[in-house]
C-alpha cells in the first residue's frame, strides 16, 4: 500500500464513479462506506492492512466525489459495483461493507457469488426499519449548498460538527455538502427491508461485525451468524459508525480475519 491513495473516476453513461486506490500489489479488498460518509474513510484501514492487500473504496452515488445519481434503488447501488469491478478487471475480490455498504456488499454477493470470494459485514442488519421510521428525519431540514462555508456551516445547526470538514466547495465559489440530504434520507428509504434471503444466499466465508451500541440486535446478530454457514461473528464496544469509532479494533478484527483467508 502506497502512503496516499490514487483517486480515480469511471463513467457510468456521464455519471461519475470516483474511487480511491490505495495501491501495492496485495489481493484485492473493496471497501463500500456507508450513508454520509466517503471512501476516504477506510484510509486507516488501508493502512493497517497494507501491503497484503490492496484496498479500493468507492465514493457511492452521490456522495463525496461522486456525481448525484436519478435513483438510489437496490439495483443502481449493486450495478455501480458491478461496473467498479469490471473497471477494475477483478474477477474477483474480498467485498467489505459498512451499514447501507454492507447491504450492497451482501445482495452484491448473491447476485454474483462467483465474484465475491469472502464477506466482511460491518453494522448491515439482514432485516432493518420494518416499522417505516427512518433516522436520517434530521438531514430534511438541513440546507444542501450556501454562498460561503461559513453560511452552510451555520444553516446546519448541531449537525454541523459532523460534516463541517468535508464540505465542498462549487466551480462559482459556492458550498455544498457532500451528499444531497433529500437522496439520503430516501437511499436510506430504499435500503429497508427484511433482506434475510440475500444474506443466506451465499457461503463464502463471512466476518459480521457488530456495535455493542450499533443498529444490530444481539438476537439478530445470533441469527445471522447460525443461519449463514461460514459466518463468524465479532462484537466491538463500540456504536455503529465502527471504522471511525474504533478504528483499532475494527482494523484488527478484519486483519484477523483476513488472515483466516
Amino acid at each position: 500500500m502506497t502512503d496516499t491513495a490514487t483517486r480515480a473516476t469511471l463513467d457510468l453513461d456521464g455519471r461519475r464513479l470516483s474511487y480511491l486506490d490505495f495501491g501495492g500489489t496485495g489481493r484485492p479488498l473493496i471497501a463500500l462506506h456507508g450513508h454520509l460518509s466517503e471512501g476516504a474513510t477506510f484510509a486507516p484501514l488501508a493502512r493497517a492492512l497494507g501491503p497484503t492487500w490492496r484496498l479500493i473504496a468507492p465514493d457511492q452515488r452521490g456522495q463525496g466525489e461522486s456525481d448525484r445519481a436519478a435513483d438510489y434503488s437496490r439495483e443502481g447501488y449493486l450495478a455501480d459495483t458491478e461496473a467498479l469491478f469490471d473497471h477494475l478487471g477483478l474477477n474477483r475480490a474480498v467485498l467489505l461493507g459498512h451499514s447501507l455498504g454492507a447491504i450492497n456488499a451482501y445482495q452484491f454477493a448473491a447476485r454474483h457469488p462467483e465474484r465475491v470470494s469472502a464477506l466482511i459485514n460491518v453494522e448491515g442488519a439482514a432485516a432493518l426499519g420494518l416499522d417505516g421510521s427512518n433516522p436520517f428525519g434530521f438531514l430534511l431540514s438541513l440546507p444542501y449548498e450556501a454562498p460561503t462555508r461559513e453560511a452552510l456551516i451555520e444553516g446546519m445547526g448541531p449537525a454541523a460538527p459532523y460534516f463541517s470538514d468535508r464540505l465542498r466547495q462549487n466551480p462559482d465559489g459556492s458550498w455544498r455538502l457532500p451528499f444531497h440530504p433529500q437522496e439520503m434520507y430516501e437511499s436510506e428509504n430504499q435500503v429497508h427491508g427484511d433482506h434475510w434471503d440475500d444474506w443466506t444466499a451465499t457461503t463464502c466465508p463471512a466476518l459480521l461485525l457488530r456495535g455493542t451500541k450499533g443498529v444490530i440486535a444481539p438476537e439478530q446478530a445470533t441469527a445471522m451468524t447460525e443461519r449463514r454457514p461460514g459466518t463468524r461473528l465479532v462484537e466491538l464496544d463500540a456504536d455503529h459508525t465502527l471504522p471511525t469509532s474504533a478504528p483499532t479494533g475494527f482494523a484488527d478484527a478484519v486483519r484477523t480475519f483476513l488472515t483466516s483467508l
